[in-house]
């Protein structure tokens, strides 16, 4: 956020009007704290306004904020949101000036700590059954769908109501999805056998071809930006990348040598993946155009790094190390550890919505720090073995898939799922 104390937008209204940024503000059912994750939009008025969607030109106020975001604070804060006022021009509708002062400041301070002041819990639990361990879980939030790879077979799962919509079978180690709604595309990872991308309709579930590719392949996300669907073998330690329109009868990957067992990856939109290469405690950095890797970062004082996410707002990759236990917060532009905190053994999964980043582990933990400093706020107990995740950042709820387990059939051995206990667990902030 700019820490300038105070700056001025002039809105003309004069051309065709821009995307309604007052929206973002005056539709905020969760009011001041989600608030927090659009407090920026402030800075980012379009130039130009429509009177007709902004009726008798009603200052911010009594528009833009009055609806949810005034019910929530209390009344000393009020005068924090600042001075704006309004002025007509002789010819018509004219300009509207808005001078926010050091209340913008005051009130993103207030808004960013009643965001990490919230109480995260175990909200209730899906039962969902079925065979099959799981791996990364994948949420869809835009048609509130969950996609769950369980080894031989991927669940599809209505994320409000727990009930299974549909199973993309016929796969021999399932690891990932991947979603490209533009294309009606869906993409699985199965790292059994030679290795495969079972490619699957998103309406109707049913597997539309097999793209070759090699064993333990793993990890998968598509860039919307370069437009590129990305995986990682972790056995093959290759970065493989393809268009997501790619013929899945004679198709290829292209593959890049990342020196070192990758696991999981993110993308920043701009051309760079970042890949966690676990047996080198390193993070890869991978030109996208050029297909080469340019740097690679160790991560220190973490080690064995698995779980990697991305804040795309301050250039900060969120990633899970299992030895030692630990969050690493890094700088995506320079490779600079920031921060680092403890948490729980058995750590797979990494997570970043608004102002908070979650990893999940194994022994039945998930942590959740601010991305401001990088400090714990809370640990929720979760089950045992929910050591991945999904977020909708729309609901910003989490969904952990997991079951119930088995002592070890012998002293030192691991824990097995119940056949036919697998479930979901949701986690919500208050």
């Amino acid at each position: 956020m700019r820490r300038n104390s105070a700056f001025a937008t002039t809105i003309r209204s004069d051309t065709a009007p821009q995307p309604h940024w007052y929206d973002v503000l005056s539709s905020n059912p969760f009011g001041v704290i989600r608030m927090a994750h659009h407090i920026n939009a402030i800075q980012h008025i379009p130039k130009h306004f429509s009177p007709s969607t902004y009726p008798g030109g009603l200052p911010l106020m009594q528009v833009g904020m009055t609806n949810h975001v005034q019910q929530t604070l209390t009344a000393p804060m009020l005068p924090f949101l600042g001075r704006i006022r309004t002025r007509s021009a002789v010819a018509g509708w004219g300009e509207i000036t808005m001078r926010i002062t050091h209340g913008l400041a005051a009130l993103a301070l207030t808004v960013a700590a009643i965001a990490n002041a919230q109480t995260w819990s175990v909200a209730k639990t899906y039962p969902i059954g079925g065979e099959g361990s799981w791996d990364y879980l994948t949420v869809d939030a835009a048609s509130h769908r969950l996609f769950v790879p369980r080894s031989t077979h991927t669940q599809i799962i209505d994320e409000d109501s727990g009930k299974v919509l549909g199973d993309v079978p016929g796969q021999k180690g399932a690891h990932g999805v991947a979603i490209v709604s533009k294309l009606n595309r869906g993409f699985i990872t199965d790292g059994g056998g030679t290795g495969a991308i079972v490619v699957f309709d998103l309406k109707t579930y049913a597997a539309l071809g097999s793209i070759k590719t090699v064993p333990d392949t793993d990890g998968i996300i598509y860039d919307a930006k370069s437009n590129l669907v990305l995986a990682v073998s972790g056995d093959g330690g290759t970065l493989m990348t393809f268009a997501p329109d790619i013929d899945p009868a004679a198709g290829k990957v292209t593959s890049i040598d990342l020196g070192g067992k990758p696991e999981f990856l993110a993308a920043d939109g701009a051309g760079k993946a970042y890949v966690n290469l676990q047996d080198k405690d390193l993070v890869a950095v991978v030109d996208l155009k050029t297909k080469k890797v340019i740097a690679r970062w160790p991560v220190a004082p973490g080690g064995s790094p698995v779980g990697m996410a991305l804040d795309a707002s301050t250039h900060t990759l969120v990633i899970g190390c299992r030895k030692p236990a630990m969050t690493i917060f890094m700088d995506a532009n320079t490779g600079k550890v920031i921060s680092s905190i403890p948490i729980g053994p058995g750590v797979d999964a990494t997570k970043v919505d608004g102002a908070q980043a979650f990893a999940s582990s194994a022994d039945g933990t998930l942590a959740i720090a601010s991305l401001k400093d990088g400090k714990l706020l809370q640990t929720v107990k979760t089950p045992l073995a929910a050591r991945t995740m999904g977020v909708d950042t729309t609901t910003h709820r989490i969904y952990m898939p997991t079951a119930e387990m088995e002592p070890p059939a012998t002293p030192g051995g691991r824990a097995r799922p119940k056949p036919g206990s697998f479930m979901i667990v949701v986690v919500e902030g208050k």
